[in-house]
């Protein structure tokens, strides 16, 4: 055995064959199957491999696409813009590449719809979002061109890319639209996918969708459009700049023939028709995209300053918003005459350049109308959100306030006569003096002197507590000047202040937007105003009262609108700053002329409250009366606040000057009179030269 066993070792690499059966031929094939059997494991193991891998860039794939949840509203708008609507829903401005007009499936014309199919995507109404067929003749049309004249995707990979991706050219931005255009074919049908599209498609111009290019174009509405005319923009999405008829009429006659000939390939239209369409010259009448003018500038810039405080940066950059304000378009406009009227009729005459003017829902705090300025191509400064300047004695509403609410009667009676308090003396316009007058009269003739007496009787600290809370934000400062208006505020601040009164001591702070919705038309914000009770009702109600003797008998009466109104005229040293603010229950509007370097004027604050009348009397129209409160009972009334009042170290009253040192109204008269409120030592205190009301 041994010997045969050493035989067969020794010819078994010389090719001789081996004994059948013997066990060197087992464990070979016994190998063999081993061998067999890790072969089949490794393709089992790549093939679940790739199968995986396949899965695993497919989920990718999907998690990586948009969220096609609610297409039927996601549509509506492309990303990046941001329109802006009236209280009403009309369109104020759009930013981005916005549709300015858009259509129903029943108002696109039928011939309009076939153009485009016949010229993007001609097996449209067979395929389910791509269409290989169609990438096949692309790709054979553009090799025997020589160039690129056709393109393969589908109007539905167009409406995907449009909505959801960017221009991006790569392989990866190609998968993902066909996987969002088969998204959009399953939930959306042939008509509302074309309808889509016809809204949104870019045609050069500036015009987003059909109904923006017939106007850009052609100056007429999509029904009004003729055959050449549609044929010529269905030329368009594929190269807006080359193949528009403002750039190259040439070419996009060129384009426009090459369209007919489309549709007659597929029977849209006859040969004669194409034949006599191409027989006609391209006329186009061009107009501006519509909305694209921008008519109420400063306060749709100070909602776009706003939306940042209400929703986050990255829906911001998303875009596809839709602003919902609280503005009233037909106050609106009422407001921007009233301002250019104020300006050109009566700017020369008495002095000042510019105008602002503010009206808020004293109720809600929201903005109904909002002009900032004059002219905003000259200047974006909104002067009624930006600018700083000093109220005059407009701030005298918030003192008095505050004394009535610390228990003061408006019949406590005060003496108007020359006076030095801590080296600071408060003059009277005119120079002139009343002698005893009651807080009424005082507040109704505007008197500077018992201003002062009541803000140191109240004291410093409740009088900037109480202007706080009735919504100015601007810092005061703790000096006598301060109830003359010393300190510098927006006209916004001092508005809404006044709006607390007209709304009996609820305070609600000023916006301007209702709601934002996004793409998807979910609202992400919604402005739920909440009104805090900041002062007494019978406080407001007592002055009310007082301030509507402003409007009746004292500075104010230019203000009179045939019904009750409630106000207080201001105005600061040299006429530089000519204030109105009044109100009815309903409406809180806010009045400032002047100029922006801060040059005197020689008007006066009655201009301003006849500002304010030509404002008011077309808004009230439609406006029912409403009275304001009744005057609580006087008598035994207690405060609602404490007053701390002020400890001077020194005060110091003159005597009433005879009828004969007392000045004429002819010589007091006018803006630039030079008196004014001075410390001993010459200086104003902080630019607190006031003249009191004319």
């Amino acid at each position: 055995m041994t010997k045969f066993l050493s035989r067969f070792k020794s010819t078994a690499g010389k090719g001789q064959p081996k004994p059948e059966g013997s066990s060197t031929s087992l464990r070979n094939k016994r190998r063999l199957r081993r061998q067999q059997t890790l072969r089949d494991r490794l393709w089992l193991t790549a093939g679940l491999g790739g199968v995986a891998l396949v899965a695993i860039g497919w989920l990718t794939l999907e998690q990586s696409l948009p969220d096609t949840s609610n297409l039927a509203t996601v549509t509506a708008v492309r990303s990046g813009t941001i329109t802006i609507k009236s209280s009403d829903g009309f369109i104020l401005h759009q930013s981005g590449p916005a549709s300015r007009e858009q259509l129903t499936q029943q108002q696109i014309p039928d011939q309009l719809e076939k153009a485009f199919i016949a010229t993007e995507d001609r097996r449209f109404y067979q395929h389910h979002g791509i269409d290989l067929q169609g990438i096949l003749r692309a790709v054979s049309s553009n090799v025997l061109s020589g160039s690129v004249v056709e393109g393969g995707s589908t109007i539905t990979q167009q409406l995907a890319r449009t909505t959801f991706l960017n221009q991006e050219h790569s392989a990866l931005r190609k998968i993902r639209e066909a996987r969002l255009a088969q998204k959009i074919e399953s939930k959306l049908s042939k008509k509302e996918i074309l309808e889509r599209y016809l809204n949104l498609v870019y045609l050069g111009g500036g015009a987003y969708g059909v109904a923006d290019a017939a106007w850009v174009y052609f100056s007429k509405p999509v029904k009004d459009l003729t055959l050449p005319e549609m044929a010529t923009l269905a030329g368009l999405p594929a190269a807006p700049s080359v193949y528009s008829p403002l750039v190259d009429p040439q070419r996009a006659r060129q384009r426009r023939d090459l369209v007919l000939d489309r549709m007659q390939s597929v029977g849209y239209i006859t040969a004669a028709q194409a034949a006599t369409t191409k027989a006609t010259p391209i006329k186009v009448k061009p107009s501006t995209p519509k909305n694209l003018t921008n008519e109420t500038p400063y306060f749709t810039s100070y909602i776009q300053e706003q939306l940042p405080r209400v929703i986050s940066a990255q829906e911001i950059k998303a875009g596809g918003l839709t602003v919902e304000t609280t503005l009233n378009l037909k106050w609106q406009e009422s407001a921007q005459k009233a301002v250019e009227d104020a300006v050109y009729y009566d700017g020369p005459g008495q002095g000042f350049e510019q105008a602002a003017l503010v009206a808020l829902d004293p109720r809600t705090g929201e903005v109904k109308a909002m002009v900032g300025g004059s002219n905003f191509e000259q200047s974006q400064f909104n002067r009624v959100t930006q600018a700083r300047r000093q109220p005059g004695s407009t701030f005298k509403g918030v003192v008095y306030t505050t004394a009535i609410a610390a228990g003061f009667s408006p019949y406590d009676g005060y003496l108007d006569a020359p006076y030095v308090v801590d080296g600071y003396q408060p003059n009277n316009y005119g120079k002139t003096h009343s002698g005893w007058v009651s807080m009424l009269n005082a507040l109704t003739k505007s008197i500077n002197v018992v201003a002062v007496k009541v803000l140191i009787d109240v004291g410093f600290e409740p009088v900037m507590k109480m202007a706080n809370t009735m919504g100015i934000q601007s810092k005061l400062q703790p000096i006598y000047s301060m109830a003359l208006g010393s300190t510098e505020v927006s006209l916004l601040e001092l508005t809404n202040a006044y709006g607390t009164l007209a709304a009996q001591g609820m305070h609600a702070k000023p916006h301007g937007i209702r709601r934002v919705l996004n793409r998807q038309g979910k609202v992400i914000y919604n402005a739920a105003a909440k009104p805090k009770r900041v002062v007494d009702k019978d406080t407001t109600a007592i002055v009310t009262w007082m301030l509507e003797s402003v409007v009746t008998s004292g500075t104010g009466t230019p203000a009179q609108i045939g019904r009750p109104v409630a106000g207080k005229t201001g105005t600061s040293e040299q006429a530089r700053d000519l204030w109105f603010v009044g109100y009815i229950p309903q409406l809180v509007t806010g009045v400032w002329l002047g100029n922006d370097d801060n040059y005197p004027t020689s008007g006066s604050s009655g201009t301003a409250a006849y500002t304010w009348h030509e404002f008011m009397a077309p808004v009230v129209k439609g406006l029912p009366v409403e009275k304001f409160p009744s005057l609580p009972k006087l008598e035994g009334r207690k405060g609602s606040i404490k007053a701390k009042p002020i400890r001077p170290k020194s005060a110091y009253t003159g005597t009433l000057p005879t009828a004969e040192e007392a000045p004429s109204d002819d010589s007091a008269y006018g803006g630039d009179s030079g008196d004014g409120s001075y410390y001993e030592d010459g200086s104003s205190g902080d630019s607190d030269y006031y003249q009191q009301d004319e």
